[in-house]
C-alpha cells in the first residue's frame, strides 16, 4: 500500500508541466537549453509553442484574445503590453514582485518601460523583462581590412573605410560596395528591412526616422500627432530610408525582414546588415562569415538625434492559465541572477542589472559593448491596446513609398497620420 501511494505521488509530481509560448528563432532554443534547471529544481516539465517570427502575433494575439489555455507563461512583443493589461491577457505582477522581493529596479530601465510597464511610466508591471534586445548592425569586417579597399575608399571619400558613426557615413559604405566584385563575386551594399505583411519596415525605417527628428506624438500632449510624425525633418527621414533601399540593396529585396537579412549576410551578398542583436551571437558562429570576418556596431546617428529601435520581449503569466502558481515559479526562478548570468551565456540578452553592469560583461562578447550602447538610446513604437491597427497602417504607408515608388514621403506620413488620428478617435483618445 506504501508503495503504491509513493508511486502515484511521484507520476502525479511527473505529470506537473507548464506550456512557454514564443517565437521560433535562437534565443529560444536556448531558453529550452535554460529550463532544464528549472525542472531539475522543481519537478516541473517544461513544453514550449515556438511559431516563426511572420506568423508570432497572429498566432499569439489569436489565442490571448480567445482566451485560450494553451500557454501558461507567454514571451509576448512589447507593443503587446497595453492590450495585454487592458483586456485580461496578463496577471498583474506587482504582490507577487513584493512577495518574492523581486525589484524592477534590478532591470535596466528601457527594458522595464519597454517590456512591463503599462500605463507606460507607471508602476505597473505585466511581465519581467526577459530578452533586451534592439536593431544593431553587422559588417563584413574582413573586406574593410582589405588594404585595396581600404586605399580606394580613403580616395574617394576622405576618410577611412571603418564602422560609419552617421547614416550619411554609412551610405556611402554601402554604395562603395553596391554592385562590387569580391573574390570574383557580385555584391551589394546593405540589407535593410522592407517586409510589409507584419512589422517589418516598420522596424527598420524607425531607425532612420528617430534620428531625423520624428517623434510619435507632442510630448506634452498626448495623441497630438500632427507636426510630429509628419514634419519635415521626419519626411526628409523617410526619403534616405528609401535612398538607401533605391541605391545600395540586393536584387529582390522588396519585402526582407529578420530571416532575409541573415540570408543575404550569411551567403556573403552584403557588406553591411541591419538586424536584431539576438541574432548576433548565431552569426558570430557562422563558420563563413562569423569569427575574425565579423564586425557590430550600434544604429548609426542622424542629423536630429542618436536612437534605436527598441526590440525584446517581457515574460508573463497567461491570465486564462489553470497552472498560474506554476508559472509563477517559473519567473521567479528565470529572475534569479545565477539564471540570468547562465541565459546570457547560452545566447539570451538579460535584463539584469547584475549581468549588463558586470565590469566584466562588454569583454564577454564580440558584440556586448555595442548591445549596452543600444539599449541605452533606444525607442519603441506605440505600445497602445489598438497597437495592431496602429501598425498597419504604418506598414501599408512606409511601404507603398518606399518600395512600390508611391507618393512623396510628406504625403506618405501625411496619410499615416489621418490613419493614427481614426484609430485614436475610435478608441476615445482623442
Amino acid at each position: 500500500m506504501l508503495a503504491l501511494c509513493l508511486s502515484s505521488n511521484g507520476a502525479a509530481a511527473q505529470d506537473k508541466s507548464l506550456t512557454l509560448c514564443w517565437a521560433a528563432w535562437d534565443p529560444a532554443n536556448a531558453l529550452v537549453e535554460l529550463s532544464k534547471d528549472f525542472t531539475a529544481k522543481s519537478g516541473i516539465a517544461m513544453k514550449f509553442e515556438f511559431v516563426p517570427w511572420t506568423s508570432y502575433a497572429d498566432r499569439f494575439l489569436n489565442e490571448l484574445n480567445s482566451r485560450g489555455k494553451l500557454c501558461d507563461l507567454i514571451i509576448g512583443d512589447s507593443q503587446w503590453v497595453g492590450g495585454s493589461a487592458e483586456n485580461g491577457h496578463y496577471v498583474k505582477l506587482n504582490d507577487f514582485f513584493e512577495k518574492e522581493g523581486i525589484s524592477m529596479n534590478d532591470f535596466a530601465p528601457a527594458t522595464v518601460v519597454g517590456y512591463s510597464e503599462w500605463p507606460k511610466n507607471s508602476p505597473n508591471y505585466w511581465a519581467l523583462p526577459a530578452m533586451g534586445d534592439a536593431v544593431g548592425w553587422t559588417y563584413r569586417k574582413d573586406w574593410f581590412e582589405r588594404p585595396e579597399l581600404r586605399a580606394e575608399f580613403k580616395t574617394k571619400y576622405g576618410r577611412e573605410l571603418d564602422v560609419p558613426k552617421t547614416y550619411d557615413e554609412l551610405k556611402q559604405i554601402a554604395e562603395f560596395f553596391q554592385g562590387r566584385m569580391i573574390d570574383g563575386k557580385k555584391v551589394y551594399g546593405a540589407s535593410i528591412y522592407t517586409e510589409r505583411g507584419s512589422e517589418g519596415i516598420t522596424m527598420g525605417v524607425t531607425n532612420v526616422l528617430y534620428d531625423y527628428g520624428f517623434q510619435y506624438d507632442n510630448p506634452k500632449k498626448p495623441y497630438e500627432m500632427k507636426g510630429f510624425v509628419n514634419s519635415k525633418d521626419a519626411a526628409a527621414g523617410l526619403e534616405f530610408y528609401k535612398s538607401l533601399y533605391d541605391c545600395c540593396t540586393p536584387p529582390g529585396s522588396s519585402d526582407g525582414y529578420m530571416a532575409e537579412g541573415l540570408d543575404a549576410f550569411k551567403s556573403g551578398q552584403v557588406a553591411l546588415q541591419m538586424n536584431f542583436f539576438a541574432f548576433f551571437p548565431g552569426l558570430y558562429k557562422d563558420p563563413a562569415v562569423g569569427g575574425k570576418r565579423i564586425g557590430f556596431f550600434v544604429n548609426p546617428a542622424g542629423p536630429k538625434g542618436h536612437f534605436a529601435q527598441l526590440g525584446g520581449q517581457g515574460i508573463s503569466v497567461v491570465s486564462y492559465s489553470d497552472k498560474k502558481q506554476d508559472a509563477l515559479a517559473y519567473i521567479k526562478w528565470f529572475a534569479a541572477t545565477d539564471v540570468q548570468k547562465k541565459w546570457w551565456s547560452l545566447g539570451g540578452y538579460s535584463c539584469a542589472k547584475a549581468v549588463l553592469d558586470d565590469p566584466s560583461f562588454p569583454a564577454s562578447a564580440p558584440f556586448a559593448q555595442q548591445f549596452l550602447d543600444s539599449m541605452a538610446i533606444v525607442k519603441d513604437f506605440w505600445a497602445e491596446p489598438a497597437y495592431a491597427q496602429l501598425l498597419q497602417a504604418m506598414q501599408r504607408r512606409t511601404h507603398d513609398y518606399v518600395v512600390a515608388d508611391k507618393g512623396t514621403a510628406q504625403e506618405a506620413l501625411d496619410l499615416l497620420v489621418k490613419d493614427w488620428t481614426s484609430v485614436f478617435e475610435e478608441e476615445n483618445k482623442l
